[in-house]
């Protein structure tokens, strides 16, 4: 078999999602001997659960939902599909099932993982740019997340700050100019009158994860690593998070294998 690592690289200097704690590590003791202890380096990690790639868990926003310590292994595993629309999109623009459809085979019960792009933009890359990645990247269009239930994916993945997209979220108030820029390309390209109108903010505010966490579709976020190595492919998918009964989501290490046979 061969691996192929999805997983972004994780430093103090990886971005977390706007308004997260970073993560932060510390040296308790060291080789020489430091901090009351020698012999052996070791660290203190504190760390929200939202930095890098990472899944998001049910209860993140679901307060009757699973932890991801009490997810079994079997969901986070199983056949998929690395769809690569990363021609077709840009800055605020939707991507809809049909787009996804148009470039690859996609499955009842698949994971599903969108490759916008916009992983080069993440912060170790050479283009690095943090506020495209987390508030400009593509998102889902308004029949999405009703495809999405109507395909029961084990779960989905993207390649961006969010599985939402970014003016369907609170980053909308914080960068209002962003957002205005945002809604004139969406009305041009789009034929509507208002960002509004396309997405109503009672039903779409965060829909990826309010209508889909329910129904148990979580979704990973800043998916990249080997990403375009598989564009396009259906590929054996295994997404590992640590067994934590408390954790509402948590820092991942996604893989995809391909078997030779």
């Amino acid at each position: 078999m061969k691996l192929y690592d999805l997983t972004q690289r994780l430093s103090i200097h990886t971005p977390p999602w706007p308004s997260y704690m970073p993560l932060q590590i510390q040296y308790f003791k060291r080789i020489a001997g430091a901090h009351m202890g020698q012999g052996a380096n070791g660290q203190i990690i504190k760390t929200s659960n939202h930095v890098g790639t990472h899944m998001d868990g049910e209860i993140h926003f679901v307060a009757n939902g699973r932890s991801i310590g009490d997810v079994p292994l079997e969901e986070w595993c199983g056949e998929g599909v690395i769809v690569d629309i990363s021609k077709e999109v840009g800055d605020y623009d939707l991507y809809s099932p049909e787009m996804l459809k148009k470039k690859a085979k996609i499955k009842k019960g698949d994971i599903l993982i969108i490759n916008t792009g916009y992983h080069r933009y993440a912060w170790d890359q050479p283009e690095a740019d943090e506020v495209r990645y987390m508030v400009k990247h593509p998102g889902p269009s308004p029949d999405f997340h009703k495809w999405a239930i109507e395909m029961k994916f084990k779960w989905i993945g993207v390649d961006c700050g969010s599985a939402d997209h970014p003016m369907n979220t609170i980053l909308r108030d914080w960068h209002p100019k962003l957002f205005k820029e945002a809604e004139a390309k969406i009305k041009e390209k789009y034929n509507v009158n208002s960002w509004d109108e396309l997405f109503p903010p009672k039903e779409y505010y965060q829909v990826m994860h309010l209508k889909l966490f329910p129904k148990g579709i979580v979704h990973a976020e800043n998916i990249g690593g080997d990403i375009d190595k598989l564009s396009n492919k259906r590929i054996w998918i295994g997404a590992f998070m640590w067994r934590a009964v408390e954790l509402e989501s948590c820092i991942a290490r996604i893989v995809a294998i391909d078997f030779k046979k």
